[in-house]
């Protein structure tokens, strides 16, 4: 199968590409090298003869077709976005324009596509999308996020993902385009950009630099490591059926408070401070506005029709990512000096 993939140099995107290409499937990665993107996230498949390099936005309608003329794909897995709700809050107009009017080109352009090649049956859309456009939980256990929950987004990155995916069951749905869409919760691994919950209490552990906390931690995030995540993407493109949705979760619901402090402890053992635990680092700030209180995924759907589940518990996934990033100073320090990296964001409103 040959798959375009757009924002194959992200953080999941690249988690993709690389198990598309090691399960052999060909892979056009388009990407636009935005910020938060680097060619070295897929550098191991670079010079592989299954791998292309698209650089492109897909805002540009234009040049996106170019790249199906040219690949003619089989499959799309769009993962392409803005997805920091912090830079959401402080700049919305970008998260507009490329998660709203980009999904936008990228259906109109599969669509011209999938119709100009006798609209096959086996082209897929996979439109990749997060747990956030369902809003928040409140505390008790047994309610979790489904397929079935209504939407209700509370930050301008939520509320731009939630339109990219009510315009993808609409390209379904008025013109039979073949779609699957997957909503997944937080995700944290090898190669996430500096600015993100993980990576952030790893490096300002290490640099001596205070461990931000909004508020007091009590915020509940349901933790999928990509590499499980980049599986079930995978899973849905070739066995999801059209249409549908699928919620991916990784079964590992943590306070902020509780992650923050099992980084700690997992640095605690590895790279050990001359005196004391790196959690007498940790400085609560304030809170973001409209923070979410709890996620949680309920992913029986693809349990039950695809047979997934996540292989790695949130404490494997935490050693295995500490040791990359403690491993790849070459990779992340060069990343620290991007815009706004570093700098607290999501305070403006």
């Amino acid at each position: 199968m040959k798959i375009l993939v757009t924002g194959g140099a992200g953080f999941i995107g690249s988690a993709v590409v690389r198990l598309a290409v090691a399960k052999g499937h060909a892979v056009v990665n388009l990407d636009a090298l935005t910020y938060a993107a680097s060619l070295e996230n897929v550098a191991t498949v670079s010079n592989n003869t299954l791998y292309a390099f698209e650089h492109a936005d897909i805002r540009d309608r234009s040049a996106i077709d170019t790249i199906f003329e040219r690949h003619q794909p089989d499959a799309v897995m769009h993962l392409a976005a803005e997805s920091h709700v912090d830079r959401s809050i402080d700049g919305p107009a970008d998260f507009i324009e490329t998660n709203v009017n980009g999904t936008f080109n990228m259906l109109e352009a599969a669509r011209s596509y999938w119709i100009r090649c006798g609209s096959p049956d086996g082209f897929r859309f996979h439109h990749v999308s997060t747990d956030e456009v369902y809003g928040s939980l409140p505390a008790d256990p047994q309610i979790r996020f489904t397929e079935a929950t209504a939407y209700d987004p509370r930050s301008p990155y939520s509320a731009s993902k939630a339109a990219s995916d009510m315009l993808v069951r609409a390209w379904f749905e008025t013109y039979g385009l073949p779609v699957v869409l997957t909503n997944c919760s937080n995700n944290y691994g090898p190669y996430h950009f500096p600015e993100k919950l993980v990576p952030v209490v790893i490096l300002n552990a290490i640099a001596g630099k205070p461990i931000p906390v909004y508020g007091t931690g009590e915020n509940v995030r349901d933790w999928l490591y990509v590499e499980d995540h980049a599986e079930a993407l995978l899973l849905v493109l070739e066995k999801g059926r059209t249409g549908r949705s699928y919620n991916i979760g990784g079964g590992n619901e943590r306070r902020n408070i509780d992650l923050v402090r099992t980084i700690c402890a997992v640095l605690d053992r590895r790279r050990p401070k001359a005196d004391g635990s790196y959690a007498d680092q940790i400085s609560f700030v304030a809170d973001r506005p409209g923070h979410d209180a709890r996620y949680a995924i309920d992913p029986g759907r693809i349990r039950d029709e695809l047979g997934w589940r996540p292989s790695v518990t949130v404490e494997e996934g935490l050693e295995r990512t500490v040791q990359w990033y403690l491993d790849n100073e070459a990779w992340w320090r060069p990343l620290q000096d991007r815009k706004g990296v570093g700098e607290r964001m999501g305070i403006k409103a």
